[in-house]
């Protein structure tokens, strides 16, 4: 029987417009996974505000609930974290809770319901209308200079059975970093600008944090100031996998969050944390890529163990590049969350090591953390692996990754 002869390797054809389709195809895959990243992010607030809702009404049932309110928040938190994960903390319901107090759902001339900020009404006298709609720019400018006495204005009732998923024009992420800017008018501004030029978070920290509503205001010539505000710049971008793994729309999914955007990173860390867990029965795994906030800002540890002889956190942080003491000023503030929120009664102080992996050398260091300079030499630096070891490993793994590397472009 004549054997079949096998099928060409390649039969999709060269031409015939293979490009435009791929290209179609791409579009509608990253355009789907925006419209899930937006319509999740307008779930997250939606929910976050009628969260807050239920928590200030609560307080305002009678005089004795609110001299009680962060006793309920400290419960409430306790609780929601207990039931549903992270992302329930006091600080996080305190989020909540002035999200409600500081925004108000208003409705515009076209019958839509919009959210914004409770803020002095640009004419300085009480509309009626009560209108979100971006005021035009001339009135910006008029405004600018002198800021206005606080008017408060009252929003009409919201049907707390209609959908809340159109009503807020940004992120959660947005509406938390506006929450910090203590002027009315300037959080006002700030959240105006991010809707009118579809600001990414990343802009709008950058802006708040440079002061542009400050230097618009004194700017002689503020219509060229805003022009240039509003043009994005490259490191304001956000992709669509960084909204997706947006720290607070994980939280409120309650996923995790391990993953690495930098393959020598990973590969220094997965062959570390091998070597130290192989070292006998003194490191015990705990945690990869653990995510901490404090404050307003995210953090990762990169690796963190338990030292079962010395009974401490062991925090491992690597740097790609020289060793600086900015690097040095981050362990600490690492140890510092990991003594206050990680411990346990009976362990001892965590500690940390910090590599830095330079482009021809690596930079061990032991940082001591709470723990006192003699006693971290006489009694921990006799069990822990030296630094010279370490090093030779970090610099064995990075020669691995880049001979393989090599050896793919060879061939």
């Amino acid at each position: 029987m004549a054997r079949k002869k096998p099928a060409p390797a390649n039969l999709l054809p060269t031409t015939g417009g293979y490009d435009a389709l791929l290209t179609r195809v791409a579009s509608l895959l990253e355009q789907g996974r925006r419209t899930v990243a937006r319509t999740t992010n307008a779930i997250l607030t939606a929910t976050y505000w009628q969260i807050s809702r239920q928590i200030v009404e609560f307080e305002q049932g009678g005089h004795e609930r609110a001299e009680y309110g962060d006793e309920l928040l400290q419960r409430l938190g306790r609780d929601l974290t207990e039931k549903f994960g992270r992302g329930f903390t006091r600080q996080g319901l305190q989020k909540m809770r002035a999200f409600y107090l500081g925004w108000a759902i208003f409705p515009t001339p076209s019958g839509k319901m919009q959210a914004r900020v409770i803020c002095p009404t640009l004419s300085g006298e009480s509309s009626g209308e009560n209108s979100p709609d971006p005021p035009s720019e001339a009135n910006i400018l008029s405004t600018l200079s002198a800021k206005l006495q606080p008017l408060t204005p009252t929003p009409l009732s919201f049907d707390p059975s209609a959908s809340l998923l159109d009503v807020f024009p940004l992120p959660w992420s947005h509406y938390v970093r506006l929450m910090p800017v203590t002027d009315d008018f300037a959080r006002w501004f700030y959240e105006d600008e991010a809707i009118r030029g579809g600001w990414s978070v990343r802009q709008l920290d950058r802006q708040i944090s440079t002061q542009f509503f400050e230097r618009t205001a004194l700017s002689r010539n503020k219509t060229a100031m805003l022009r240039k505000g509003r043009q994005p710049r490259a490191e304001d971008a956000v992709t669509v996998e960084e909204t997706i793994r947006d720290p607070y729309v994980l939280e409120f999914l309650n996923l995790k969050d391990e993953y690495s955007e930098n393959d020598l990173e990973e590969a220094i860390i997965e062959h570390l944390q091998t070597f130290l867990l192989e070292m006998g029965d003194a490191f015990a795994f705990v945690a990869r890529q653990k995510r901490i906030r404090i404050g307003d800002e995210w953090y990762r540890m990169d690796l963190v163990l338990f030292h079962r002889v010395l009974r401490s956190l062991v925090i491992i942080d690597l740097k790609i590049g020289r060793f600086t003491h900015a690097d040095a000023g981050q362990m600490n503030l690492y140890l510092n969350y990991a003594r206050e929120h990680m411990t346990v009664p009976g362990e001892n102080e965590p500690f940390g090591l910090i590599l830095c992996s330079e482009k021809n050398d690596a930079v061990v260091h032991y940082a001591m953390g709470g723990i006192q300079a003699k006693v971290f030499a006489s009694k921990y630096l006799t069990v822990l692996p030296d630094t010279e070891t370490l090093r030779r490993e970090v610099l064995a793994t990075k020669h691995a990754l880049e001979s393989r590397a090599g050896r793919r472009r060879g061939k």
